[in-house]
Formats: C-alpha cells, structure tokens, sequence
C-alpha cells in the first residue's frame, strides 16, 4: 500500500531537497524529505494563507505542520507569537524542529500529535493546511479540536481547495464556531476563518 504524507513512520527512501520561501521580506531556506506533503516547493494554499494572515501574536498551533513552512514562516513574521507546530508524520516533525533551528525561529517547536492531542488548551490562533487525502472525518477533527483548544475569542485559518469541499467546510465551521466566514480566494483555494464565542 502506498504511503501518505499523513503516515505517522514513513519509510519510503529518504529525498532530501531545499526550498526557499519568502515571509515578510525574509528569505527562509527548508529542508524537504519524500514522505511529506509537498516536498518540493510552498504549495499554491499555503502561499495563500501566510499572505492573507493578519499580525499575529500569543500562542498558536499549527496542525498537520508538515516541514514546517506556514509554522516557522509565520514565528519569523512575528515576534510576539509562539508557535507548536504538529503532526503525525514522525519525519515530516523532524523536519519542522530542523528548519525552525536552521532559520534561527526560536519561537516555535514541533511536536509529534495526533492533531491537538499533544497541545495544551488556551491557544489564541490555530492555523492549518489540513490532509484533504485523509478524509473528512480529520479534516473536521482538526476542526473541532481548534474549537476545543483555543481561548474564547481565538481564532481558526485553514485554506482548503473549493473543489476539495471548501465550501461544506465553511458550513461545519459555521455549526461550531460563533463566526465563520471566507477571508480570501484566489485560484480555486479559500481562506477560511473562524472564532470561538467570546
């Protein structure tokens, strides 16, 4: 059976690459690695949801970090935010802890959870490009679980692509935040964002 970047030991031959991104005028290098969700670039959605981001700060979780692109970028862009990045894939976590070292980000860490598991309750911010390939019943989980996790008045941004079911995740959000709404769109991919009720 095929891996998934979601697969919490991939064991598929390591593919070690580099790739440079842009936050806030910074340039930050990545190391990539097979068995991770797009190793060879910044995803298109990703992009996305760093640009549409407001000034961020308190604590934030970024799940299903992968390498740790929007979780490291976003600690470089702001100081006054920390950042636990998480996800299942042992490698992708592994990653995640180099690049945020190597780009000299030391308000983050990465950590392996199954979703929120690992992290504790109060967060100000969630963020997340969620494993569409996983299936719903994730994607919603990590969903609820930023419900749960995050203080009252924080807020949830996940991109997800409108013919991958950006418009039925708007909905779910809608039953379990206060206010959800889409905050920008740009070739196909939504950036959604939610608060929990004051």
């Amino acid at each position: 059976m095929a891996e998934h970047y979601f697969t919490g030991e991939p064991t598929s031959r390591h593919e070690a690459r580099t790739v440079c991104v842009q936050a806030g005028g910074r340039a930050l290098a990545f190391e990539t690695d097979a068995g991770t969700f797009s190793k060879t670039r910044l995803d298109p959605g990703s992009r996305l949801l760093l640009e549409a981001l407001p000034p961020l700060s308190g604590r934030c979780a970024d799940i299903g970090c992968g390498w740790g692109a929007i979780g490291v970028a976003l600690a470089a862009q702001n100081p006054d935010l920390f950042v636990e990045m998480v996800d299942v894939n042992e490698r992708a976590v592994g990653l995640a802890r180099r690049n945020a070292e190597a780009n000299g980000v030391y308000n983050a860490r990465a950590l392996v959870s199954d979703g929120l598991a690992a992290v504790e309750p109060g967060l100000d911010v969630c963020v997340t490009n969620p494993p569409i390939r996983a299936g719903k019943a994730v994607v919603y989980g990590f969903f609820a679980q930023a419900q749960e996790k995050l203080r009252p008045g924080g807020w949830l941004y996940a991109v997800v692509r409108k013919q991958q079911g950006a418009p039925s995740a708007l909905k779910y959000l809608g039953e379990i935040f206060a206010l959800a709404r889409v905050r920008e769109k740009d070739a196909g991919y939504w950036i959604l964002e939610a608060q929990k009720a004051e």
